[in-house]
């Protein structure tokens, strides 16, 4: 299926697809991955820009013994525009540190990952070894109408090949553009139908309050702002 030229695809509905990722003492506790949503690769992009000063973290400690979460998606993972510490993976870890369950954080979001970006990068992902693997994946593959039995056969690879590490997966729902008709809900209903059948842990609509929320994103309207990276978290947190 082709997808509509972009010129006619309402603002809100991309913003929607676009959206829809060890010794004691650890610094941060973060794997040495690449974070495409670092703030000197995000100025190249344009138009996204965070306006102001962004905030500053402490360094966290995190035990030896803490479990690893890795996050495999794509920019809004990644915190592009932001910087890889003010993603919701980054708001998580510190508020997981501050509730006294820390975890070493893999943000291995990569600005324009499709599915099958993701899954070809899997087995970088698990040489790390970790214990959770958020899956956010197929916002870029709804925004581009691809194939949804090439989207299912990415995840299901993902999924099996997270298992087959002995990690645990949770996968984050993603919408396309609800103008594609019959191809959005097909998309939509994907996330749910293989999260039931594998047995995972699942979050619908992982981007609801966020989406399409003015004063949550960047100006480029796509993008979280700090604040719109908080409430992804916050939708995040109870699975």
């Amino acid at each position: 299926m082709k997808p509509p030229p972009i010129g006619r695809i309402p603002a809100l509905f991309l913003l929607v697809a676009a959206f829809n990722t060890s010794a004691c003492g650890d610094t941060q506790g973060s794997a040495s991955t690449p974070r495409p949503g670092d703030r000197s690769e995000a100025r190249e992009i344009g138009g996204g820009f965070a306006g102001g000063e962004l905030p500053v973290y402490p360094a966290l400690t995190i035990p030896s013994d803490a479990p690893t979460v890795a996050f495999l998606g794509d920019s809004i993972t990644a915190g592009l525009h932001l910087g890889a510490e003010h993603s919701f993976a980054g708001v998580l870890q510190r508020e997981f540190a501050a509730s006294g369950t820390p975890f070493r954080l893999i943000n291995a979001g990569v600005s324009g990952d499709t599915s099958a970006g993701g899954r070809r990068r899997l087995p970088t992902v698990l040489s790390q070894n970790p214990d959770v693997v958020v899956i956010a994946l197929g916002a870029n593959n709804g925004l581009r109408a691809m194939s949804i039995e090439a989207l299912e056969t990415d995840l299901r690879a993902i999924v099996a090949g997270v298992e087959e590490h002995g990690a645990h997966s949770l996968l984050l729902g993603i919408q396309a553009p609800p103008n594609l008709g019959t191809y959005a809900v097909k998309f939509e209903a994907l996330y749910a139908t293989l999260a039931n059948e594998v047995g995972i842990a699942f979050v619908p609509r992982f981007l609801d309050g966020v989406g399409g929320v003015h004063e949550l994103n960047l100006n480029d309207g796509i993008h979280p702002n700090v604040e719109g990276h908080k409430r992804l978290a916050a939708n995040i947190t109870p699975k």
